[in-house]
């Protein structure tokens, strides 16, 4: 290949098509947005789903798939939509996105999976396997630390190397490792001052050097800041075409020396290398909508979350007078805006399901769909029919103008027409369900008060009849939340820290979510992990396959799970470690493993669950790794984050250590608390003791006792930095300098 044929292999050909180089028989290939479905456009190209794309199926968004906890659900779902692709002759599917909840703000939320980075990974190393079963890439995005849409393509992200490693960018290397994504997108923002499309450190050291990624890195639609500086970096293929400006750019840098052209080889080859991996297999397949469309439907049933079924007014009957209001049920919010809004080829509505199933409802629009109207007629008709049913069902969520690609959200309300007229109705109807359509958490004042809810968010384009199925009891809902729903917007941890448009400081580091919600102790509307069953299920004899463990083995953690009501049903088994080390400030638990399991009434099944060195490690910044610390960790199993069933112990066995860093303003608390340098911190102790005469001193008067406690002595001995040892003259300062350099050699 010539020079120019090179450089321009590193961008794209127009808005969707990298290029080819004709001469040589290289043919140009076709990449589409995804995640959930197919949104390939034919005719006038555009990033944020303007313009028509072609008829394909909608299958559930991130928001819910997620909440499966489903890992062969969503192979499932991956395998469809890479069948599609081949199809469509789409080789590289723009998906998954597995960018952390931050906060319930970020417009794209309905896109991402969830606030935790191992259920993240997880459901995207599955799907991610899924599409590629079928030869066809993916490109897990957007890498990395892309949690906010204002000023998305040119904030920081400041976030410490901690927070990072165990927050931002465990999702990816799930993926990466368990999955091998064809490619990797980076994000448009900076991260701590550096462009992702830029960031050696991100992009070859990490991605490359330590998860072994074996593809090629694209940038975000116009992520690009400096080409060169991104080639050298790590970026192979701008996104989408530039015009030659930036291939220009990169024949310039080779000619002058400033670019090897090695680097630009490398960057080819690697391109080429995912190229021909889907030309060379190409296979015939034709498109099943109806049937990729059932199976969207059955993915929504399996993701869908009861909340609340107080008195258990779900499920309906057949027999009751049942009013639907709300115009979502006629009109459902079943994805969000931007560049992943697929054009479906067929919606289901609730009110058309409902009537399609043999159901009879009384119907009230009650509020619109699309704005914050409060209409006293419409609210009147429904007030009316509320007030002669049985029971009503309220389909209630956000318009699309309240959440999409390219800007956050202002508040965490539902609209205040729906708000006042869901209150209005319960003051007259008590057996009142709510149904959801929302992309992002919202706040409920009327949490209380409504008998049920239920949790549809974005559903695809099958969700009418995934509702009615679960309203009505034909299936049993077994979703599990993928994220806490907090009280109040002002309860997130990074509500003060959300929206920057220059420097987003991440300042509740590791807390996120959950892990936040438990260390405050907080009330939240409902957890993480939470999720109702129309059955109910018993936790018991919880073990493991060992007491005690080193960082080199696995521990198998087993419970046995019965079904304990009258129809069959699905439970979705988690498994959180708590650090009881005390090595360093951590959550109070961690996600670090889950198992749906079905189960017929009656019926016990033993769950079985393997973790890992890595399920109980923290990141240590010294030591810019991995760090498991010797002591007890307790093992809990549960039906949700804060619904803990058992809990057993085990002691960790480390071989690892902390290297010492011992210096003048070393603590004797400090010295104390570490195995290698207790006994000198005890001997200095001793020495200062000494120096201020509590041995040889006579029994202290009940005054002095008052004025200087045993306790206030130690607690100041152990906040003294070892340089007070030359203070009051216990040693000379090269004395203390050779034991410092003694220590540190431990």
């Amino acid at each position: 290949m010539t020079l120019e044929e090179k450089a321009g292999m590193c961008s794209g050909l127009d808005f969707w098509h990298l290029k080819g180089v004709e001469r040589l028989g290289i043919p140009s290939v076709m990449v589409s947005d995804g995640p959930h479905g197919l949104r390939k456009q034919d005719d006038k190209a555009d990033h944020l789903g303007i313009n028509d794309s072609i008829k394909a199926v909608c299958f559930p968004p991130a928001v819910l798939s997620a909440c499966s906890f489903d890992r062969a659900l969503l192979a499932e779902m991956g395998t469809a939509i890479g069948k599609e692709a081949q199809a469509t002759d789409l080789s590289v599917v723009l998906g998954p996105a597995v960018n952390i909840k931050r906060s319930p703000l970020c417009g794209r939320n309905f896109e991402y999976y969830s606030e935790d980075p191992y259920l993240a990974g997880e459901i995207a190393a599955a799907f991610i396997g899924g599409i590629q079963s079928q030869h066809v890439g993916t490109s897990i995005k957007h890498f990395a630390a892309n949690n906010q849409e204002f000023n998305r393509m040119s904030c920081s992200s400041e976030a410490d190397e901690r927070t990072l490693r165990e927050i931002y960018l465990p999702a990816f290397e799930t993926a990466v490792k368990k999955a091998q994504p064809y490619t990797v997108m980076c994000s448009y923002n900076q991260i701590n001052g550096t462009f992702a499309s830029e960031n050696p450190w991100l992009l070859t050291e990490v991605l490359r050097n330590e998860w072994g990624f074996e593809g090629y890195v694209m940038s975000d639609w116009g992520a690009v800041n400096d080409r060169v500086a991104g080639l050298k970096a790590g970026l192979e293929l701008e996104m989408p075409s530039s015009g030659g400006i930036n291939d220009r750019e990169i024949i310039k840098a080779v000619k002058d020396g400033s670019l090897d052209e090695s680097v630009l080889d490398r960057a080819v080859e690697r391109i080429l290398t995912i190229v021909y991996r889907y030309l060379d297999n190409r296979q015939e397949e034709t498109l099943n909508l109806e049937g990729d469309h059932k199976l969207a439907q059955h993915i929504a049933e399996e993701s869908i979350v009861l909340l609340k079924n107080e008195d258990k007014i779900l499920p309906l009957s057949g027999q009751e007078n049942i009013a639907f209001i709300g115009g979502f049920a006629k009109i459902p919010r079943f994805q969000g805006g931007g560049s992943s809004h697929i054009n479906s080829f067929r919606v289901d509505s609730a009110l058309d399901m409902v009537s399609a199933a043999g159901y009879t409802v009384t119907y009230a629009q009650g509020f619109p769909t699309t704005s914050d109207v409060y209409d006293e007629t419409a609210a009147a008709e429904a007030l009316r029919i509320a007030a002669s049913a049985d029971k009503t069902v309220i389909f209630a969520g956000l318009p699309d103008s309240f959440e999409s690609e390219g800007y956050d959200r202002s508040h965490m309300r539902l609209p205040d027409c729906q708000n006042r007229l869901i209150d209005e109705i319960l003051k007259v109807q008590p057996n009142t369900v709510i149904v959801l359509h929302n992309g992002s958490p919202v706040e409920m004042p009327w949490r209380n008060k409504a008998k049920g809810i239920l949790e549809a968010y974005l559903g695809g384009q099958a969700v009418g009849a995934a509702v009615i199925n679960i309203l009505y009891g034909n299936v049993n809902p077994s979703g599990k939340l993928a994220e806490t729903m907090p009280i109040k917007l002002s309860d997130n941890p990074a509500h003060l820290n959300f929206g920057d448009s220059d420097k987003v400081q991440y300042h509740e580091g590791i807390f996120v979510g959950y892990r936040y919600y438990d260390a405050k102790e907080m009330e939240v509307a409902f957890p993480f992990g939470h999720g109702l069953s129309y059955t109910t299920f018993c936790y018991s004899n919880l073990r493991t396959d060992k007491n005690t463990v080193t960082d080199t083995d696995t521990l198998t953690v087993s419970v046995d799970v019965t079904n304990t009501g009258d129809r069959a049903g699905k439970e979705t088994v988690q498994v959180y470690v708590s650090d009881q080390t005390g090595c360093c400030r951590r959550p109070a638990k961690e996600l670090k493993g889950f198992e749906k399991v079905a189960l017929q009434p009656g019926e016990t099944k033993t769950v079985s669950i393997t973790l890992d060195a890595r399920s109980f490690a923290w990141y240590n910044t010294d030591l810019h790794d991995w760090f498991v610390g010797s002591g007890t960790y307790e093992i809990l199993v549960g039906a949700s984050s804060r619904d803990i069933r058992e809990t057993i112990s085990v002691q960790m066995n480390s071989a690892q250590q902390i290297p010492l860093h011992i210096h003048m303003n070393t603590t004797f608390g400090e010295l104390l608390s570490d195995p290698r340098t207790c006994e000198f911190g005890l001997t200095m102790k001793k020495k200062m003791d000494t120096f201020f005469g509590a041995p040889e001193e006579p029994e202290k008067s009940e005054t002095a006792s008052e004025a200087i406690s045993d306790a206030m002595n130690d607690a100041m001995a152990a906040s003294m930095p070892l340089r007070n040892v030359l203070t009051f003259g216990l040693c000379t300062k090269e004395e203390l300098t050779e034991m410092i350099d003694k220590l540190n050699q431990l």
